[in-house]
Formats: C-alpha cells, structure tokens, sequence
C-alpha cells in the first residue's frame, strides 16, 4: 500500500508539472496563427514585382490605401494620418445634432475605447459631417458628454471638401449634405491597419457587431505585432 501510494503521489507531481506546459504549447505554440486573418477591403492592383511563395514568384498586391489628409480634433490639434503612425485606429462619421443614431453610435465607441484607454496602439476617430457648425469648441462639449476615459478618442473636423472626400475615396463610404441639416452619411465604423488599409466595416449602432469590431481588433493587433516578430533575412 505504501508503495502505491508513492506511485499516487509521483503521478500527481507529473501532471500538476506538464498539464501547465501542455496547455502553454497548445495555446502559444499550436495555437499560434490560428485565427483568420482579416480581408482587406477596398479596389486593388496587381503591381510588376512578386515575391517567393514555396519556390514560384507571385505577383505582388497594391491594396488600397488612405490618402493623408489634415483635419483638426477637439482641442485645436492638427490630425494626420502621421498621428496614427504605428497606430491601428477604428473611423466613424457623425454631426453633433444628429438627433438619434450618432448617439448609439458613439456610446458604443465610448465603450470600445474605455476598454483600450491603456493600448497605446489603438486610436478612435469620430469625424463630423457638418465641420462648419461643429468647431473644435463644439466637439470639445460634445466629446465630454461621454465623459470618455481614453485620450485615443479623437473628435475631428476639417473643411467640407476635405472630410466629404475623404470619406467617399479614403474610406470608401457615403459622405453627403442634402439640406440645411439633412445629411447623408454612413453609420460603419471602419478599421484601418498600419498600413492605411480598411480591413472592416461595422455597423456603428449594432451591438453584434460592435462585438466583432472588438474581436477583430484583438486579431489585427495580434496580425501587427506577429508582423512585426518575424526574422528579417
């Protein structure tokens, strides 16, 4: 009986031991680049250059990409896409009148970026359709009804040409004044990468998919940073 109870003990020992560095094998090294990589959205072409893929030459992809542009956050600051350099950063469209879905909208941002106020790799934007009534003055009130605790939530504005521009040919959605306080915008939520490209569009008042927005900004950052592991030869 004593010897089987040594055995006894010598078998616990060995699993309290391996079971922790089994399971840190499956998850770190099987579970490595297990999730699916992001689409990235937007036209595209097939550049002259290529690169190796087991021993044949493929054709390099350009994807598109956000152009720069200049536009102003809540506190009289000049934003660039150079603000956002090796930043991933979620965009979204809104006026500060809007009288019902641009608040949805922004609560649920709020809350995204409350959850990543500490990742210095992730910024929100919310640009204003109507930049001639919502000054950086007005952005500034309206940014702290939300009370956000991140200060990677950025209010922004910039002159008619230049938001509704960039909104329909950076990124590739629906930007339009058809009144005096009519406007036509979309309410997507879009994920940009570090590389200036939309790898996602979600529905801004959506609770389903402001929940895939989270899930796919942890695989994105995942993406950016197993990217950025990798030996260079």
């Amino acid at each position: 009986m004593k010897i089987v109870r040594v055995l006894k003990k010598i078998l616990i020992l060995v699993l309290v031991l391996a079971v922790p560095g089994f399971l840190y094998y499956l998850l770190v090294v099987e579970g490595k680049n297990r999730y699916h990589a992001l689409p990235v959205f937007g036209p595209r072409q097939i550049a002259k250059t290529t690169h190796r893929v087991r021993g044949k030459d493929v054709p390099d992809t350009i994807f598109h990409t956000l152009a720069d542009f200049k536009l102003t956050d809540q506190d009289g600051n000049l934003v660039s896409l150079k603000t956002f350099d090796n930043k991933i950063f979620i965009a979204g469209f809104f006026y500060t009148h809007c009288p019902g879905v641009c608040k949805l909208i922004n609560s649920n941002v709020n809350l995204l970026a409350s959850s990543y106020a500490k990742n210095d790799m992730v910024y929100f934007v919310s640009i204003t359709v109507d930049p001639e009534r919502d000054s950086p003055q007005v952005l500034k009130q309206y940014a702290d009804t939300f009370k956000p605790v991140s200060n990677h939530w950025l209010f922004l504005n910039g002159d008619i040409s230049t938001v509704y521009k960039l909104a329909r040919n950076g990124f590739l959605v629906n930007a339009l004044q058809t009144g005096k306080d009519d406007f036509i915008y979309s309410d997507k939520l879009v994920l940009i990468d570090q590389e200036r490209r939309i790898r996602g569009y979600y529905t801004g008042a959506s609770a389903d998919d402001v929940s895939r927005l989270n899930d796919e900004i942890k695989v994105l950052i995942s993406e950016e940073i197993n990217k950025h592991d990798k030996p260079m030869y």
